[in-house]
């Protein structure tokens, strides 16, 4: 993972050409034969002689020497990925409907058709405006939703990583889709953002061609159709454009997430093993300073995902993603909120149990589903009863559409309560990341607004509710 300081002496280079000597050595500069730290990444030092090639190969050994016989006296730079993700704990968030929309966390952006079934997701919206329009609409929103004043916030809080979703149109577009495209030289600007607050980067491909799980999240809401023809290696297309293009900021760039939520019911999962494996050379090729993420497609992370790219077969620096809600179905919004604790209390060591690093890459303080359009544009909530097959269990007054100052005590105690225990849970192994920083009227998904209402811990390791998982 982190080069040595003796590995680092080993790469050392000397050249000897004629009556020239061409000594190369990364990150250092030689005076007076002392070792001084430089800003620059590759310095060459070429010294001249009118000598005989034995008397520069003795200057050689003698320069040679002298570096690696002088005192240290500053720490060397370190190579590998940038996060130490074997000893530090990942404390992140998703930079949500940013670059691929979703009607709950903007629903103004869908207003046009809330009563219509004509636009669901970033494809129909794109479809409907056509290029121009939706281009005008979308760099508007690209430029504004999120700022580098959120990255320096984000840091505020004690923060060390964003995790930024993308779609495959952004990066490997196809011919005949709607999408538009923009989003890179934004996305350019969020890396220079988030390296000026210290923050990592995550970058997630959100979407594939063909949707790979069929939500609107995807880009297209509708079936499953990755898998499809050449859907995967367009997918892998798209995966090297990105890991390519910011190969040279691995500073920032931590990790690559090959492919968010891949819905492992609908799909053939060793395809997706072989998707995740050629990902993994595609992304690791592009450099070997970038961790590789694998989200788990809705497999249980420790029975199915231990013994799968582990350092024991063979792929190094492999994180898993597994996202945790505890709002999809009837019976989860029907639990008590100490069920709800208690629930995300156990994950904990079976996370503790996974033979690689493994973080929940998506969670959240809601309880209940009540977010406008969180099931999709239109509809409704299992909580109140209004979504279909569901039954009524409590009424989504201000949970709906709101602000976090704006839910009862009751419930802020509940989500506050809920947070701490999450975080005690998934800190027991690689760390989390939440979802998301901001919505536009979902309080309990809202982690800006939570921070300020005093819901998310500050600092990070605090806690309102301790030890609720000992």
């Amino acid at each position: 993972m982190f080069a040595s300081p003796a590995s680092l002496y080993k790469e050392q280079l000397i050249f000897v050409n004629g009556l020239g000597l061409l000594i190369y050595i990364p990150a250092l500069t030689i005076t007076n034969l002392q070792i001084k730290k430089t800003p620059h990444k590759n310095i060459t030092i070429t010294t001249m002689l009118s000598n005989s090639v034995l008397q520069l190969a003795t200057v050689a050994a003698s320069l040679l020497n002298s570096v690696q016989s002088a005192p240290l006296t500053f720490p060397l730079e370190q190579r590998g990925i940038s996060f130490d993700y074997q000893n530090e704990k990942v404390r992140g968030v998703n930079l949500g409907g940013w670059f691929v929309l979703e009607p709950w966390i903007t629903p103004s952006i869908f207003s046009d058709w809330a009563s219509s079934t004509t636009v669901v997701d970033e494809y129909t919206y794109c479809q409907t405006l056509g290029k121009s329009e939706a281009s005008s609409r979308l760099t508007n929103h690209w430029n504004t939703w999120i700022t580098q004043d959120d990255f320096n916030q984000i840091a505020a809080a004690g923060l060390n990583h964003v995790r930024i979703p993308i779609g495959y149109w952004a990066v490997a577009p196809l011919d005949g889709d709607p999408y538009v495209q923009g989003q890179l030289p934004i996305l350019d600007n969020a890396i220079g953002w988030a390296r000026s607050a210290g923050l990592k980067v995550m970058l997630d491909l959100h979407g594939a061609p063909g949707s790979q799980n069929g939500f609107d999240n995807s880009g297209r809401y509708g079936p499953v159709d990755w898998q499809q023809g050449s859907t995967v290696s367009q997918t892998i297309t798209a995966i090297q454009n990105l890991a390519q293009r910011y190969s040279s900021d691995t500073d920032v760039v931590s990790t690559i997430e090959l492919l968010n939520e891949p819905l492992g019911s609908s799909l053939s999962l060793s395809g997706i093993n072989t998707f995740y494996q050629s990902g993994y050379q595609t992304v690791t090729s592009a450099s070997s300073n970038y961790a590789t993420t694998i989200h788990d497609a809705f497999q249980d992370f420790s029975t199915y995902w231990n013994g799968k790219f582990n350092a024991a077969s063979g792929d190094s620096n492999v994180i898993l993603d597994t996202h945790q809600y505890q709002v999809f179905s009837p019976s989860q919004v029907a639990m008590s909120p100490s069920a709800h604790v208690s629930a995300a209390c156990a994950l904990g060591p079976q996370l503790a149990g996974t033979d690689k690093w493994t973080i929940v890459g998506e969670w959240t303080g809601a309880q209940t589903d009540c977010a406008k359009w969180l099931n999709g544009l239109g509809k409704g909530a299992r909580y109140d009863g209004t979504f279909p097959d569901s039954s009524y269990v409590g009424s989504c007054a201000g949970k709906d559409v709101g602000t976090v100052s704006g839910l009862s005590t009751d419930d802020q105690n509940n989500i506050a309560s809920f947070i701490d225990a999450q975080l005690d849970a998934y800190e027991q192994h690689t760390g989390w990341i939440f979802w998301a920083w901001k919505t536009e009227s979902a309080p309990e998904w809202h982690m800006q607004d939570l921070l300020a209402a005093g819901l998310f811990p500050q600092p990070l390791t605090s806690r309102k509710y301790p030890r609720q998982c000992s």
